[in-house]
Parts: structure tokens; sequence; C-alpha cells
């Protein structure tokens, strides 16, 4: 809170008389005398007010502040128009005092005050003048900002000081004030900003803040598809390409190379192309490192507040993460705090698995968990082999269960509306398989080979239910290679009746051309696909899995099964190989069978929404 009170009680210098007092005034008013009222208005007002001028008006008004009914709200709106920011030091502190003694004499000015400063969050719109057009943008250029800002949180505090309510108001101003996402990114930047260091002197607030924040951000993610950013970052290579190849001869070609060597890099590279996806970048890195300081003292971890900044996040998460489909970004705040310590992470594995198999949620919901699970499960490298065993586990015979339950009833066919939550369980599984298959197997190849065998993977594909039909082509051709390789189980044979089953649709009135059925029955995604925003995926990528390139001879290996019995020691380097790495995006080629199958990756590391060709 404020260091003192000083300011507050100040005597005043010199009365300021408007043809009389101010209480005569306000009096008058009263009576229908408006002469005096309408001139000190006028003085009020005046753009050209003098320093002196406002300190001398400020100390009159705050020995009058129980005159300042609700008849007199104009009187107070001209007040909280006065431009006492930027003014010196002394306008600053008076009006600081002023509002301390408004507030707390005439709580009727609570909200007029409450939005006099959240206004001043965001940096003052200036007008410029560009062919006999007015255009209104930020003023990034003054210096102040940053100063002005600080004494925006001291004036917002000393209302709450003496207003104790003022929390219940304030939510409601907060969200109010929220610019909107075409806004300049400066302007969102310095409100989210400033949203967060509320939550530093009012913790109550804390979780609806952030609840406001990510509501903010998710409309900027879902309103740009990763698809969108990756087409406006090839333009804008392309259109740099050209402007390149025209100023080859211009410079010096020993200076380039200098450059090259030093890694002299613009900041513009670190621009998204795309405006929204430069916006939600900028918003994003303020997260993450608001995370990332409420989480540590003096660079250590503190447990105690990560825990409770942990219990906000999930809420948040279950709130507004979970039941939006396919965003791309914003999750991450979830899998950031996680990589502090791996007790976070197997907490959130933990409460995604309850979300899961618990009945009493909607079908959609315990779907998306699983996509979750199933994906952080694969990407996050903070995750040892021992949690991921314990968590497909978990998975896997979960599934057995619902096999045993559904296998033989009369709901015992292929269909998602009856066993939605099934079919993610399988695909989560799977995902987790050909991400992780090789550290499940390095060090002891038996072994490894004994505990995949354990989860009996052959029940689950060949069951009624028949998980491999539902499961996106791109995963369960890489699940059916790498189960082949080790002996697990044969998926061929399912996969080609499945694509026999796979009928065409004909578009009608088009000539007669084919096209393929959805191929994504789940509607299923990935939610921690690799992070393509420039600023923000530097804190995320130390801790992301990307998928590992394969050698040409690992992908010659992959199309050769794995004898039963072959001794641990034997020279295969696939088999031996390291562990992914961070480093690295690759497909897969194609074998005899799959003529377009495709890693679980897309051109940057993820499943793609492809297809299995319709047999000729």
């Amino acid at each position: 809170m404020l260091r003192g009170d000083e300011f507050l009680s100040s005597p005043p210098r010199k009365a300021v008389r408007f043809g009389g007092t101010l209480p005569d005034i306000l009096l008058k008013y009263g009576q229908g005398d408006t002469t005096d009222y309408e001139l000190l208005k006028h003085q009020l007002s005046d753009p050209d007010i003098k320093d002196a001028q406002i300190i001398n008006w400020l100390h009159e008004f705050r020995a009058s502040v129980t005159y300042l009914t609700k008849d007199f709200d104009q009187l107070v709106s001209l007040l909280l128009k006065l431009p006492w920011l930027r003014r010196s030091r002394e306008v600053v502190e008076e009006y600081l005092g002023f509002l301390g003694n408004l507030v707390s004499a005439q709580t009727v000015h609570l909200r007029p005050c409450l939005r006099m400063i959240v206004s001043q969050f965001v940096p003052p719109r200036i007008t410029i003048r560009e062919e006999d057009v007015d255009i209104s943008d930020s003023d990034d250029d003054d210096e102040n900002l940053s100063e002005n800002f600080n004494t925006c949180h001291r004036a917002l505090q000393t209302v709450v000081r003496y207003v104790p309510s003022t929390l219940q108001f304030l939510m409601p101003i907060l969200v109010e004030s929220f610019p909107f996402i075409n806004k300049s990114e400066r302007t969102l930047e310095c409100y989210v900003h400033n949203l967060l260091r509320v939550t530093v002197y009012l913790p109550t607030l804390r979780l609806q803040i952030l609840e406001l924040i990510v509501e903010k951000l998710l409309k900027l993610d879902v309103s740009t598809p990763q698809q969108d950013i990756e087409d406006a970052e090839e333009a804008a290579n392309n259109s740099d390409s050209v402007e390149k190849s025209a100023e080859e001869g211009l410079f010096d070609m020993e200076e380039d190379e200098e450059r090259k060597g030093n890694k002299v890099v613009s900041s513009s590279s670190e621009r998204m192309a795309h405006p929204l996806a430069e916006r939600l970048d900028i918003l994003m890195t303020i997260l993450f490192s608001y995370i990332k300081d409420v989480c540590h003292v003096d660079g250590k971890l503190d447990i105690n507040k990560t825990k409770d900044l942990y219990r906000d996040l999930v809420s948040v998460f279950d709130k507004l993460i979970l039941p939006t489909h396919a965003s791309c970004h914003v999750q991450y705040f979830m899998f950031y705090i996680c990589s502090f310590k791996l007790g976070f992470a197997e907490a959130f594995l933990d409460h995604l698995w309850k979300k899961l198999h618990d009945p009493n949620n909607p079908s959609v919901i315990r779907q998306t968990a699983g996509s979750y699970i199933g994906s952080f499960l694969a990407r996050a490298k903070f995750i040892p082999v021992v949690t991921v065993k314990a968590c497909l586990d978990l998975l896997v015979n979960w599934m057995h269960k619902y096999i045993d339950n559904q296998d033989t009833g009369a709901n015992a066919y292929c269909d998602v509306a009856l066993h939605g939550p099934f079919y993610s369980t399988c695909q989560a599984a799977f995902y987790t398989l050909i991400f992780r298959h090789k550290q499940l197997l390095d060090g002891n190849l038996r072994k490894g080979l004994s505990y995949l065998q354990s989860l009996n993977f052959e029940r689950i594909v060949m069951c009624q239910l028949n998980p491999l039909k539902i499961c996106i082509p791109s995963v369960v051709n890489l699940f059916a290679a790498i189960t082949r390789k080790y002996q697990l189980v044969f998926c061929y044979t399912i996969i080609e009746r499945n694509n026999r089953q796979f009928i065409p649709v004909v578009r009608s009135g088009t000539g007669g051309d084919l096209v393929q059925t959805c191929t994504n029955p789940l509607d299923s995604f990935f939610p921690f696909d690799p992070y393509v925003l420039k600023r923000s995926k530097k804190v995320i990528d130390p801790s992301y899995q990307f998928w590992e390139e394969l050698s040409a001879e690992d992908l010659e290996n992959l199309k050769k099964p794995i004898k039963r019995g072959t001794s641990e020691d034997e020279d295969d380097d696939f088999l031996k190989g390291e562990t992914p790495q961070n480093d690295g995006v690759v497909e897969i080629a194609p074998n005899s069978y799959e003529s377009n199958t495709r890693s679980p990756v897309s051109s940057i590391g993820s499943p793609p929404d492809c297809y299995v060709q319709y047999p000729q």
C-alpha cells in the first residue's frame, strides 16, 4: 500500500474563491443561482490550467467533500477529468489526497473514480492528421508512461484502503474497460500488464482477472488458426526474399558474411506477420513472465506461491480452456507452470484423468481431457519415463475394463456417439507410444518389450469397438508401424478392412467428383502441438519435445519386425537410438501400403488431418 498519509493530512495552503467560498457556491446552486457554479465549471475545464491552480482548487475541494453529493456529479466528473497524471509531483500528491477524501466521504462517486483510474491503464490517445484525416492512436513515445502507471496503482490502492467494498465494484469496470482486440498491440499490452499488477496488491481478484485475460486471449487464439499464421509467415518470408534478391548487388559481400557470422538479426524478425498473432504473442509473453515472477522469489521456486497460482490456473483451465475446441496457444500457460516441478505436472495429469474417467462429465469434456493427456505426455520433455508408464497403465487398464463392459453388450459396435471417451483414450495411448516408445525401450530392450506386451494393445485393437477406424489416420499409421516393428500387434489387416468400409461420397452437380468422408470423427485435436508464436515460444521450447528426426536407416528398420527373443545386445541403431531431441521435425517416408503416410507431425511437427487412400 501507500508509504504514508502526509499528503492526506496536509493543511490547505490558500483557499481559492469563485465569487465566494466553495460551500457558498454549492449552496447558491442548490437555491437556483448558477452563475458562480458555471464559472467554476468553466475554470476547471480550462485546457491551459496551471499546476498552481489545480493545487489550490484541490485544497478547497478536499475541505468541502461533504458538500459533493450526487447532485454535483457533473462537477465531480470535471474534477476526475483534470489532467493530473502528467503534472508535477505536488499536483499528483494533492490529487491522490483528494481522491481519498472524496471516496471516503461520498461513496456515491466510487464508480466514477474507479473508471477514471482504470482508463489510465492504457497509453493516452493522440490524434495524427494525415491528408485531412484524423487518425487516433496510442502515444507510445510518452517517456513517463511507466511512472504514470505506478501512480495509477497508488491511486487504486488509496481508494481500496478507504473503501474496502471497492473490490465488488472494481471487477465489472475492469471487464468493461478491456480494449477491443483490434486495438494497437501497445494498448493491449499495457492494459493486460496493469491488470496483472492489480493482482499483486489485490490477490482476492486474481482468479477473476486471470479468467478475464484468458478469455480475451482465447478470442484472439481461435480467431487466428495456425494455418493462417503459417500462410502469413510464408507470404512475409517470400516477400522478404524478393526484396533481398533485388538488393543483393548493393552491399559488400564480406560485410554480409560478417553480419551472418555475428548473427545480427533485426528486431522485425521477431514480429509475427499475422496482426492478431502478433497481439497474441505479446500478451502470451506477458502472461508467461507473470507466472514466472509470481512463482519465483530471488530466482528460487516458491512452492507455496506456485501452488496457489496453480490452483487458480487450473480453475481457469477448467472453466475456459477445456470447453474451447482447437485453441492453439493459450493452453500453454498450464504447460509452462507444470514445467517448474514434476509434482505440478503429475497433479495436472491426475486432474485430467479424473475428468476423463468420470462418467458424470459431458462426453465432449471427457474426450478433450483425453486429448490433453496424450498430447501432454508426448510433448512435455520434463515428464520422466516412470510417469509416462504410470499414465499408460491407467489409460490402458481403463480401456480393458471398458471393453469388458461393452464388448459383448448391445452397444458393442463402432460408434463415436456412444464410445467417444474410449476412442479419445485409445488415441491418447497410441499418440504417447509413438512419441515415447524409444524411451520406454531405452536401456533394457527385453524389459521394455515385456512392459509393452503387458499392455495388451492387441486386445484393444481387435475389439468390436474398432478404435483404429475412429482415431486420426496419421496416428493409426505410425502406431501400426511401431507395433508391427516390435510385434506387439499387427494392425494392417484391420486398417485394410476399415478402408474397404470407407465409402466415398459423390458430390452432386459438380461432375461426379469423389470427396472423402471425414477422417476425424472424434473432432479431436492435439492441444500441445508445436508453439509457433516467435517471442513467447522461447519460453516453451526448452521444455518441449519435438518429433525426433529419423534417419533413412531408422525408417528402413521401422519396416522390419523384431524377432521375439532378440538379444538386447544385438547391434540395432534404431532400438538403441537416443531419445527424441528438441531439434527437428520430420515426416516418415511412405511404406509399401500407405502411399501417403506421414508422421504425426505437420509441417511444423503435429498430426495433420490426413486421409487414408480409398482402395483403387
